[in-house]
C-alpha cells in the first residue's frame, strides 16, 4: 500500500512537473521543473529496487544534463527569444496537440503487451547484485548498441563545442 502511494505520488509529480517544464514561459523555471521531475523518476527506481538506476538518474541527468541545460540558456539570450511572436501565440494550438497526442495513448495503451521475460530471474539477480546483472546484460548481448550510443554521445560533444566557438577565435 505505502509503495502504491509513493508510485502515485511520483506519478503526479513528473506528469506536474512535465507540464510547468513544456508550458513555462521562463527556460530557468522550465529547467527547474526538469530537476526536480529527474529526482522523481530516481525515485520510481527505488521503487523498482533498481539502485544503481536511480544513483545513475540523479548523477548523469539531474547533474550534467541540467547543467548542460543551464549553460545552454547563459548562451542564449533570454529577453530576445522570450518576446518573439510564433512562441507566444501557440497556446491554443499546443493545448490542442497536447489533447490529441494524451487520447492517442490513452487508445494505445491497452494494446500493450509485455515482452519475453529475460533470462536472469529475482533470484539470479540477487544473488548477483542488480550492477553486476545489468554489466554482464550490457556488455555482453548488447556491446554494439553501447559502443554506437557512445559513439553518437562522443559526435554531439564536438558539434557542441564546434557551434560555441566565437567568429574571433575561428579568424586568429
Amino acid at each position: 500500500m505505502v509503495n502504491q502511494l509513493l508510485f502515485l505520488y511520483c506519478a503526479v509529480v513528473i506528469i506536474g512537473t512535465g507540464l510547468v517544464a513544456v508550458r513555462s514561459r521562463n527556460p530557468v523555471y522550465s529547467v527547474l521543473a526538469v530537476m526536480v521531475l529527474f529526482f522523481h523518476i530516481a525515485g520510481l527506481y527505488l521503487l523498482l529496487n533498481a539502485e544503481f538506476l536511480a544513483a545513475v538518474q540523479i548523477i548523469v541527468y539531474a547533474g550534467a544534463i541540467l547543467v548542460l541545460y543551464l549553460f545552454v540558456l547563459f548562451l542564449v539570450s533570454l529577453r530576445q527569444e522570450v518576446k518573439i511572436e510564433r512562441f507566444i501565440a501557440s497556446h491554443r494550438v499546443s493545448a490542442l496537440v497536447s489533447v490529441c497526442l494524451g487520447v492517442c495513448l490513452l487508445a494505445i495503451i491497452p494494446t500493450f503487451k509485455l515482452g519475453a521475460k529475460g533470462q536472469y530471474p529475482v533470484e539470479r539477480i540477487e544473488q548477483l547484485t542488480h550492477t553486476k546483472a545489468m554489466g554482464l546484460e550490457l556488455y555482453s548481448n548488447f556491446i554494439l548498441p553501447f559502443e554506437i550510443a557512445a559513439l553518437i554521445l562522443l559526435i554531439a560533444v564536438i558539434g557542441g563545442l564546434v557551434l560555441a566557438r566565437n567568429e574571433k577565435e575561428v579568424k586568429e
